[in-house]
């Protein structure tokens, strides 16, 4: 399993069996282009965890056009002017869509903005978690003690559904927000701390990468086992060889 950073939210996931891109909104390293052209009997499913500029572009709509190519999205999206042939599925909170491109399923869990986030589950039975704008969004020096407990009790909720659910994730992709100050990785921190995760990669982020991927700055309550990987340049990559070994927390910055 190939992961490839695209910007802000946008990921690409390559397995033997299909292409799956999350929240595209801007690819300046080309990747997806040069992906369908290497692998171009590739099926692909692109997954829309909301209508947020920045994780939708109705570009996603031209892509991909010599290939099977179906549209995950959240019904907050509104899609308009699209060829009507276009497999295109929506899903709100709790859907489930089975017999995906690749053998894949996928199952639409809340956020605590606007929009989904996505379980995908592949042929092999690996699960992949992207949580969209689901996150423990507050600033902390900036809210008001009433925000700040709204906001943690809104994300605990949704953080227990999820949990409830699922153990454990082989990926994750989680908002680890610079902007929200000295609380920037509370949400990734007790998304870890609530369902085991593998392979944990960081979104959403802006400014210095490095700090938004040191995780070490926040002690964890709980033992982990994650292997926390830092993708901050549009195309970087990194392959996931399954099955591994449970290893100790581990930080690799590219």
């Amino acid at each position: 399993m190939r992961v490839t950073y695209l910007a802000h939210s946008g990921f690409m996931v390559q397995t033997d069996e299909v292409i799956l891109v999350f929240d595209y909104y801007r690819d300046p390293s080309h990747s997806v282009v040069k992906a369908l052209e290497k692998y171009p009997d590739m099926p692909v499913v692109f997954f829309v965890s909301h209508s947020h500029p920045d994780h939708y572009n109705h570009e996603i709509f031209n892509l991909a056009q010599n290939h099977k190519r179906v549209y995950v999205l959240s019904n907050d999206v509104v899609v308009r002017e699209t060829d009507p042939s276009l497999a295109i599925q929506g899903m709100s909170v709790g859907d489930v869509v089975e017999n995906l491109p690749g053998g894949i399923s996928v199952k639409a869990y809340g956020s605590t903005d606007e929009g989904v986030s996505f379980r995908v589950t592949l042929k092999d039975n690996r699960t992949l978690f992207h949580a969209g704008d689901l996150n423990l969004w507050h600033w902390k020096e900036e809210s008001t003690e009433k925000e700040v407990a709204k906001a943690t009790a809104e994300f605990k909720k949704e953080l227990g559904r999820i949990a409830e659910e699922n153990s454990h994730f082989d990926v994750a992709f989680f908002p680890v927000d610079l902007r929200q100050g000295q609380d920037f990785a509370r949400g990734a921190v007790d998304f870890i701390e609530a369902i085991r995760v593998s392979d944990f990669f960081p979104m959403h982020f802006d400014g210095d990468a490095h700090i938004a991927c040191d995780f070490g700055v926040y002690p964890f309550h709980n033992q982990v086992e994650t292997a926390f990987h830092c993708l901050y340049d549009p195309g970087q990559s990194i392959e996931l060889n399954y099955p591994a070994p449970p290893s100790p927390k581990i930080y690799t910055i590219f």
